[in-house]
Parts: C-alpha cells; sequence; structure tokens
C-alpha cells in the first residue's frame, strides 16, 4: 500500500527539525513490543487499537502520529480527524523513514524478536514437522503443512494473520511500557 503526502503529512527531517523547535506530542500507535524494539524518543505509545479511546489534551499543540510504515498512522489520522481534531500530522513513511534518514532511537534493549520473525519460525517449524511426521509416521502429517501453507497463503492475499495475532498475545509481546 502506497500512501501519498499530503498536507498532514511531514517528512523525518520536518519532524526532526521540530522536535527540536516545538512542544508537540508525538504518538507511536504500534504495538508494545514493537515500540520496546525502538521509537523516536519522546514518543508516547498507543497501539491504533487504543485510538478511539484516547484521551488527548486541549489545546492547539500539535500532534504527530507515526508507525513502522505509515499505514497505522494514516488510520489513526483519519479516526482522530473524524473526532474534530485538525491539528494533526503523521510522519509520512513511519519509523522506517526516520531510521533510513539516520534519526536516533530509544529503546531496543530487551525486546522480543519481530513478530513476523516469530511467525516465520513458528509456520517453518510447523510445516517441517508435519514433512517429517509424514514420512516417518503418517502420511496424514502433511496435512499438518498445507494447512500451515494455506495459512500463509491467506495471510498474504488478505493481509491479515491469525498467528501473529495469537502469538501477540503471549506475555513476552506485551511488555510493559514504562
Amino acid at each position: 500500500m502506497t500512501i501519498t503526502r499530503t498536507t498532514t503529512a511531514m517528512t523525518a527531517a520536518e519532524l526532526n527539525t521540530a522536535l527540536q523547535t516545538q512542544d508537540l506530542l508525538l504518538i507511536d500507535v504500534r504495538e508494545p513490543s514493537e515500540y520496546t524494539g525502538g521509537h523516536i524518543p519522546g514518543a508516547l505509545l498507543c497501539p491504533l487499537a487504543e485510538v478511539p479511546s484516547l484521551q488527548l489534551p486541549s489545546g492547539d499543540i500539535p500532534i504527530v502520529l507515526y508507525c513502522q510504515s505509515g499505514r497505522r498512522s494514516h488510520l489513526a489520522l483519519q479516526h482522530l480527524q473524524g473526532r474534530g481534531l485538525t491539528h494533526l500530522k503523521e510522519l509520512q513513511g513511519g519509523l522506517q523513514a526516520w531510521q533510513r534518514a539516520g534519526y536516533p532511537l530509544s529503546g531496543g534493549s530487551g525486546a522480543p524478536i519481530s513478530l513476523m520473525r516469530q511467525v516465520q519460525i513458528v509456520a517453518g517449524s510447523l510445516i517441517l514437522t508435519g514433512v517429517i511426521l509424514g514420512f516417518t509416521v503418517n502420511p496424514g502429517f502433511f496435512f499438518l503443512s498445507g494447512f500451515v501453507g494455506a495459512g500463509l497463503l491467506f495471510a498474504g492475499i488478505t493481509n491479515t494473520c491469525a498467528l501473529a495475532r495469537l502469538l501477540a498475545l503471549l506475555p513476552f509481546n506485551r511488555p510493559r511500557v514504562k
């Protein structure tokens, strides 16, 4: 999904300058495990699912939203605009653009491996187990590999991953954010 620049978008360089020259509220709309893995210094965490209940300060302080690539922050921006807020911006290209520009991150130590890598490890292990058991124990175990493969295909086509959602519920993927 490509997100085009809008009047509410700001580049990483513009955000970096704004952080040094003005007060603004920077909100990271990624999941807690992603936030713990590294975030823009000074950013507050509010996962996208919690944006509808987000209580924002009154006043005209600019609010900048960001996520990993810009898709989730764009959804959060649209939601908050629907509540009538007008002083909103989103970081174009998300944290990826911030990192490409070479700006610093906070956090990152002690964070679990990314959810995508966890999905790859679990799915790959299930497929390998199904193949090994299919050849050595019973050919019926090939269905396990086929089931996982079908799930990965469905996840790729629909951009939804049930395995990722399950893994995100595990305690080590829900770190406490200070």
